[in-house]
């Protein structure tokens, strides 16, 4: 079988796919490099998220090869995705309970040891390339997080509109503290404001408890759950406390768009362009439409599992061989795929990728 992809500016401007992060190392000469990979643990992962993770293992190990510097895989488990959500009948306001608010500690960690740890050791393993998970509920209450989010916080008129277009409010939710671990959505009647050089004062209305005020500390002071672009932003700010490691964002092309709002909101709030993260975005693995393959819009029957489609796509633990053989299989997809910049900068139907999963290993591409 073989692989034709058609050229393109960027694919044109590189011999290989890695020669994108060149001027980063260049400038920065870091120490180390950590491939950063972030995912809604809402359920079983589906292809293309697979497909990302395996990328950034398959980057690491070649860049490690090519520049000699130690790499790591940095995976970034995004608990805080809605687990449950509610209308208030009185109000009509939306409410939603997170997976952390509602598995808790424990029954996170068994989530992501069960549907996430397998294939990351496997992938490990093959390649040499060592990995860490890091909760997002323990991204936001570590001290660094808190502290950016405190320094962001009187920048933000300047930001806003960046991390917003369309209301310019970008939204925190602080979950009641009550424990009922209920918050608004949109976080319409959530407010936020300095109340000291190091503390703000977050006051909400809970679904079932009314008014509450938190107050938000360094150190504590209730959970931080920020809305996608804003916690982008406070995420890619800490990185820059530590120089000497290149931070690369590895994200799927869907993730492109949402990354210049980013892009232009670390800007507003003081980064120079040479101070932006590095960014690589993964091929997306796509329906015949065009549209991205959506396991919750196929689950919820808005759209069909599109031709060609395995049901492996939308839940990997479907696979029909183990988890080793479906690591090696992925591999050697991110093989053929980083072969060449033509390969990688692109798309692929569900129909395509379900063919390359196919391909032996030690298959030539043209």
């Amino acid at each position: 079988m073989t692989l034709i992809s058609p050229n393109t500016v960027l694919a044109n401007a590189l011999t290989h796919v890695e020669d994108v992060l060149a001027p980063r190392i260049r400038a920065g000469k870091p120490q180390r490099i950590a491939l950063v990979v972030g995912t809604q643990i809402n359920g079983a992962p589906h292809a293309g998220t697979s497909l990302v993770q395996s990328m950034a293992f398959a980057t690491a190990a070649r860049l490690h090869d090519r520049h000699g510097l130690p790499v790591e895989v940095r995976f970034s488990a995004l608990d805080n995705a809605p687990h449950t959500l509610i209308t208030d009948p009185v109000t009509g306001h939306r409410y939603q309970r997170a997976y952390a608010q509602t598995l808790g500690m424990d029954g996170i960690t068994s989530l992501v040891d069960a549907l996430y740890r397998p294939l990351f050791d496997a992938l490990s393993d093959r390649l040499a390339v060592p990995y860490g998970v890091e909760t997002y509920s323990q991204q936001q209450a570590s001290s660094l997080f808190r502290e950016t989010w405190l320094r962001v916080l009187p920048r933000l008129e300047a930001a806003r509109l960046w991390l917003a277009p369309s209301t310019g409010v970008p939204h925190v939710r602080v979950p009641c503290p009550q424990s009922c671990g209920w918050a608004e959505k949109y976080a319409e009647r959530t407010h936020v404001e300095m109340a000291g050089r190091s503390l703000a004062r977050v006051s909400a209305v809970c679904l079932h408890h009314g008014p509450y005020t938190a107050m938000v500390t360094p150190t504590g002071g209730g959970y931080l759950d920020l809305a996608t672009l804003y916690r982008n932003l406070v995420k890619e700010l800490a990185a820059l406390a530590e120089p000497d490691v290149l931070q690369v964002m590895v994200k799927g092309t869907d993730w492109m768009p949402g990354s210049l709002l980013v892009d232009g909101a670390l800007q507003a709030v003081g980064l120079s362009q040479g101070q932006l993260p590095a960014r690589l975005f993964c091929p997306m693995i796509v329906a015949e439409t065009g549209a991205k393959l959506s396991k919750s819009l196929i689950r919820s029957g808005d759209a069909a599992l599109p031709a060609g489609a395995e049901p492996w796509m939308l839940d990997t633990r479907k696979w029909p061989g183990t988890v080793g053989e479906f690591a090696d299989r992925l591999l050697h997809l991110a093989g053929l795929l980083l072969s060449h910049p033509r390969h990688f900068f692109r798309s692929y139907s569900a129909a395509e990728l379900s063919r390359l999963m196919s391909v032996p290993q030690g298959s030539p591409t043209a």
